[in-house]
């Protein structure tokens, strides 16, 4: 599996909507409120080889309330 962070920016007043929308689907491992520029920050495995592109695309992207994305992908756990 490979871990992915994404940060999610959500329009004015939708980030509790969007946070409960990502919650139906179960695509994350953890799920937090946060501070600065982005809203909530997204913690999720997908599976190895998978296209994190169309992965994001099909699974989060299409959410009603999110403004822009910032995807960080992992390569090692020390």
């Amino acid at each position: 599996m490979t871990c992915l962070f994404v940060q999610i920016r959500c329009r004015p007043g939708t980030a509790y909507e969007v946070a409960d929308q990502i919650v139906l689907r179960e695509i994350h491992s953890e799920l937090y409120s946060t501070s600065g520029d982005y809203d909530l920050l997204m913690k999720l495995y997908v599976p190895e080889g998978a296209d994190i592109g169309r992965f994001i695309n099909d699974n989060l992207l299409n959410i009603e309330g999110i403004e822009r994305t910032y995807t960080t992908q992992t390569y090692k756990a020390f």
